[in-house]
């Protein structure tokens, strides 16, 4: 398996040749839960500064749909499956930064279990754009909308064994007991890693960080 640093070095190699044929990228990286997106983004993110090139790092997360309206759709439970997201109002928020405009977003606190409205900003004239999240390559009704706003996507694959421990170490780090963290994990959230999986469109960048094809 690839190391962080290669990944982040194959990244950032694809995003700079990219760049000479746009002036923009707004560039997604996909794949499961607990398979290392937001710190992949957060890596790819600091080397480019480091390389004089301006970007910021936009999580999907934001996008969840809030506990009281899950609630009330009876989907509470399932939080973090494809359908407890503003799927349709996230996809109009990538066409707005798409089209260049100044572009205000939520992003999610995960400690609190809540997003928070307004909590990051995209100026309209941001070189590279790098979106993070689950379903950013996903085969379903509105989700499939995305694949076309993207100028580079990535996909981390993580062996389902090596999720599994991840994400209850994740629950476990807020503080659940082992059998609740292992519930969560097992309950909800293997079932929408194993939906990304079998639901994968095809990326730019393979999961080993090498060019497709």
């Amino acid at each position: 398996m690839s190391t962080l640093t290669e990944h982040v070095n194959t990244l950032a190699d694809h995003i700079h040749a990219e760049r000479q044929h746009k002036q923009r990228l707004i560039v997604a990286i996909a794949g499961a839960p607990g398979s290392g997106k937001s710190t992949l983004a957060s890596e790819v993110a600091r080397r480019l500064t480091q390389q004089k090139c301006h970007c910021i790092v936009v999580p999907m997360d934001g996008f969840h749909l809030d506990n009281a309206i899950l609630e009330t759709l009876g989907l509470r439970p399932r939080k973090g499956a494809p359908e407890t997201f503003d799927a349709n109002g996230f996809v109009r928020f990538i066409k707005a930064i798409k089209d260049g405009s100044d572009v205000y977003g939520p992003i999610f606190d995960r400690s609190r279990d809540i997003s928070i409205a307004g909590a990051i900003a995209i100026p309209g004239d941001m070189p590279v754009v790098i979106v993070e999240g689950n379903y950013l390559m996903f085969d379903a009704d509105g989700w499939r909308d995305l694949a076309p706003l993207w100028d580079v996507t990535a996909r981390l694959d993580v062996p389902l064994p090596e999720l599994r421990a991840r994400l209850i170490q994740r629950w476990l780090s807020l503080n659940y007991s082992r059998a609740a963290a292992t519930r969560r994990a097992e309950g909800n959230d293997i079932p929408n890693a194993q939906a990304v999986i079998d639901k994968a469109l095809p990326c730019d960048i393979n999961l080993d960080g090498k060019p497709v094809g």
